[in-house]
């Protein structure tokens, strides 16, 4: 039987530090309610797409815990732990390479048996992010996975021009989340997390929709640099009030030239960000 929900599912909460004002539309059900998330980001077979590659899940799970009691004692709630895995990579002409079913599965049922999250992003390439969220909800009857989409790489010429998505598309792609989660009677509120650093890659950002009922769009700001410059673009991001549930990402110094930042910001330091992020990833 489809569960019919209304309005009342949601409820605005007044932000919760720095004097953030407005209100933030969470499902009585929400993680956010009570806690933050802390996710390290990558490919499990890729040592250069972040730090997802160069650990066993094991010791990434320690790594993130350690991690963890620094943001409960610099946010004062408590912290969620997450792996945030690139679920469709982008090839040469926009062509999608995919994780594997049975290795995804493997890190799936490995943050469930220690209560963590999953996320599962698609870089999108040359196909619209409706067919990228499409290939990607089934993975949602898992009751810990959400799932993302990177502008960046929403292009046919990957590393030659810089992506984008509109509005209209998210808002529709949080529809097809929302009514897939009804259909099949799956309770609970989901993310969509959406990356921006620069601004072509969210055209007509002000007409996002922030509001669904079991999907909460997450704003997640991700410029490299100097702790300064990271301000800076996560200052043009908190412009976007419509959408006020906000990210951060930060990036570990493995070498890669342009993708470090230097020096790291500490968790003290990345939460006195105005407004304050709610899900902050390394990669």
């Amino acid at each position: 039987m489809m569960i019919l929900l209304t309005a009342m599912t949601i409820q605005p909460i007044e932000a919760m530090s720095n004097g953030e004002a407005g209100a933030l539309f969470l499902h009585r059900d929400s993680i956010l309610r009570s806690s933050d998330i802390l996710a390290f980001y990558g490919h499990p077979r890729s040592r250069t797409m972040g730090i997802l590659g160069r650990h066993p899940k094991e010791e990434l799970y320690r790594m993130l815990t350690e991690l963890a009691e620094e943001y409960e004692a610099a946010g004062g709630r408590k912290v969620v732990k997450a792996f945030y895995i690139i679920y469709g990579t982008v090839w040469p002409e926009g062509e999608i390479g995919y994780i594997g079913d049975d290795l995804l599965t493997e890190w799936i049922e490995f943050a469930l048996e220690h209560d963590m999250l999953v996320f599962i992003d698609h870089q999108i390439g040359r196909f619209t992010p409706e067919i990228g969220i499409r290939r990607m909800l089934h993975w949602m009857r898992y009751p810990n996975v959400h799932l993302a989409l990177d502008p960046e790489w929403r292009t046919s010429r990957p590393l030659l021009e810089l992506g984008h998505v509109t509005a209209a598309e998210l808002n529709n792609v949080q529809q097809i989340m929302q009514d897939y989660l009804i259909d099949n009677n799956i309770p609970g509120e989901r993310f969509l997390v959406v990356h921006q650093f620069n601004h072509i890659m969210l055209r007509n950002r002000q007409d996002i929709r922030g509001d669904f009922d079991r999907v909460r769009f997450v704003h997640h700001i991700s410029g490299i640099g100097t702790p300064e410059m990271k301000r800076d673009t996560y200052a043009f991001g908190a412009l976007a009030s419509n959408i006020p549930v906000k990210g951060f990402k930060l990036w570990f110094d493995f070498g890669i030239a342009g993708h470090t930042d230097i020096p790291l910001m500490t968790p003290d330091e990345v939460m006195t960000l105005y407004p304050r992020p709610y899900i902050i990833m390394y990669q």
